[in-house]
């Protein structure tokens, strides 16, 4: 997670280990803007702009997921004005992007509570879902008024719900079955976690789906996000050993194997 030279920079991942899901916390918008003496929607702004190129690198890789965190349920204590203007937009983007993501064969998934935004916003979000659910490339996530505490408490309440219908009993409440209602339920967990602007925790986000996932945290900030950047967070998770709680000799063990056979 450290930073690499140039040349490093410019090695490109093998393609057998390329991540299926990338989860990427896109933070540093706000002190981008102010590097350059500019209101923090500025930064907003150029954050959308970095979102398109990771759409794109993301497609022409064959990453199947990606995961991201747009507006988080903590980020409503912010100054009024600016989530006014963060909702605002939100709804821009959705509007401009829905027909972009379409023609490439995007399909676009909208995770969180949705109650509270507008009803402007979440017809626009549901319109857009709609738009894109038969296409069958890249799936693009994003988690907006999302919390990973939120995302397991519901999951809870639908099984609880179940126990008290008498449709399941207590004992038969497992990991497994949690996990069946939370809102990546049909996707595999993220491979790869990537936090920009240089904060080193998850912040609440898919706290459950996060449990094996590879961390790698950068100082950049999210608008300098760029095709070289991803390339170096790629280049860390293909030189990772993946155990899953098994051994280092087990897992090489076991690809010994798969390549024998």
């Amino acid at each position: 997670m450290g930073q690499m030279s140039n040349a490093q920079h410019k090695t490109h991942t093998p393609p057998a280990r390329i991540p299926r899901h990338v989860a990427i916390i896109m933070d540093g918008n706000g002190r981008w803007a102010k590097q350059r003496k500019r209101p923090r929607i500025f930064g907003h702004q150029a954050g959308v702009e970095s979102v398109r190129g990771i759409v794109k690198q993301c497609a022409a890789k064959g990453i199947e997921i990606l995961t991201l965190f747009a507006f988080s349920s903590e980020n409503w204590r912010r100054p009024e004005e600016e989530v006014g203007l963060l909702m605002d937009l939100f709804l821009i983007a959705l509007e401009r992007e829905a027909n972009r993501l379409h023609k490439n064969n995007v399909r676009l998934r909208i995770i969180g509570e949705r109650s509270a935004f507008s009803d402007k916003l979440q017809r626009k979000i549901t319109e857009a879902e709609q738009l894109t659910r038969d296409n069958t490339g890249l799936i693009v996530v994003v988690a907006a008024n999302y919390g990973g505490r939120w995302d397991i408490s519901q999951a809870a309440q639908t099984l609880a719900q179940q126990v008290a219908a008498g449709a399941l009993e207590l004992r038969d409440i497992t990991p497994e079955r949690l996990a069946a209602q939370l809102s990546l339920a049909d996707l595999p967990e993220p491979d790869l976690f990537i936090r920009t602007g240089g904060e080193q925790r998850i912040s609440n986000f898919l706290l459950w789906q996060l449990a094996y996932t590879e961390l790698y945290f950068t100082e950049v900030l999210w608008p300098d996000f760029d095709e070289t950047e991803f390339e170096q967070a790629l280049n860390s998770f293909a030189g990772r050993q993946r155990r899953f709680g098994r051994t280092g000799d087990q897992v090489e063990q076991e690809a010994c194997s798969n390549n024998a056979s």
